[in-house]
């Protein structure tokens, strides 16, 4: 099959594990644009000198080889990229969040509705091999019912993050820990077990940090199957540590923290192992996380357009994400001073 044409949009640092996954995919991606407000000053990773970044956004458009958009810029920015790319008839694959808020999200996925394009969005942590073995598992009721879980992201940004030109705030993106940082863990959590309400949630701004929005939040959940469940999400946890998932089985505990599982069972049953390599990106080191993931996940947006079936990350089932972090901020009030 033909590699299919794509365009990258926005080359900042998180575009890294994007440029290193569409070289891994040649086979199957024709990476034709690259495009930034500064083509002169961008790096191309391994495409430097074999791909010239561009400013003309509209250029890249008209391209009629281009079906896919990969957009890669400020989450303020994404419903007005996504809508002039559905009218050109691209399919899109967005960077996390949808968009800064709930309304501007729905927006998008309604958008790519309307227009019948495939409509991803990079989660990529749904692809961690631990992630999916652990996913399996509890499809196939391989732990019973679950009577209780929990997730712990603890993760750090120093002070130098967030005094970056709108860092943490909501114009630019959309709100703090929960909606930057912590929405792969609670996207994963909430694939993982579901969550019917929150039933109780605090968000605060640390002294750690000065900044806008919240740096942690704690919450008790009632999950999908009615089960308890507990949310602590911060970056104010210095050096920044491994975010952790906890669910306790009618047969067993499973433990996934960054992308090792381990599952024992009651019954004295071989344990499930799966070990991970490589970092989670939870420190001052934001890109500290190898590519695999991003790799796999524009894998199967790309087969999801062939195929013509949502991808495994697709618009609607990523703004239930987001439907998640509103209800606890929302159940939280007012971001409290600690």
């Amino acid at each position: 099959m033909k590699p299919m044409g794509m365009a990258l949009v926005g080359i900042g640092p998180g575009s890294v594990p994007h440029l290193l996954s569409l070289n891994d995919l040649r086979s199957e991606v024709d990476l034709r644009w690259a495009v930034t407000r500064r083509p002169d000053v961008v790096q191309m990773g391994p495409f430097q000198g074999s791909l010239q970044p561009s400013s003309d956004f509209q250029a890249m458009l008209n391209d009629s080889a281009v079906q896919a958009v990969i957009i890669a810029t400020p989450a303020a920015t994404h419903l007005e990229m996504a809508q002039a790319c559905f009218a050109h008839g691209k399919h899109v694959l967005l960077e996390k969040p949808l968009d800064v808020s709930l309304a501007r999200a729905k927006a998008i996925v309604e958008m790519a509705q309307q227009h019948q394009r495939q409509l991803g969005v990079v989660l990529q942590h749904r692809f961690r091999p631990g992630v999916e073995r652990l996913q399996a598992l509890l499809d196939t009721q391989g732990l019973g019912t679950v009577q209780a879980a929990s997730v712990s992201i603890p993760w750090w940004r120093p002070q130098s993050y967030y005094d970056q030109a709108g860092r943490g705030t909501v114009a630019r993106d959309g709100g703090g820990v929960l909606i930057t940082q912590a929405i792969h863990g609670l996207d994963v959590f909430r694939s993982l077990v579901g969550v019917r309400r929150v039933v109780a949630a605090q968000a605060s701004r640390t002294r750690v940090h000065r900044m806008e929005t919240e740096d942690h939040v704690q919450a008790l959940l009632e999950l999908g199957q009615g089960a308890p469940g507990r949310l602590m999400a911060t970056t104010a946890h210095y050096p920044g540590g491994t975010e952790r998932i906890e669910v306790i089985g009618q047969l067993g505990t499973a433990v996934l923290e960054g992308g090792h599982l381990r599952v024992d069972f009651i019954s004295g049953q071989a344990s499930i192992e799966v070990k991970a390599e490589g970092g989670t990106g939870g420190g001052a080191n934001i890109m500290d996380f190898p590519h695999d993931w991003h790799r796999a996940l524009i894998s199967d947006f790309v087969a999801s357009i062939h195929s013509r079936r949502p991808s495994r990350t697709h618009g609607a089932e990523a703004l239930q994400t987001h439907q998640l972090i509103d209800d606890l901020l929302a159940r939280a009030g007012q971001v409290v001073d600690i």
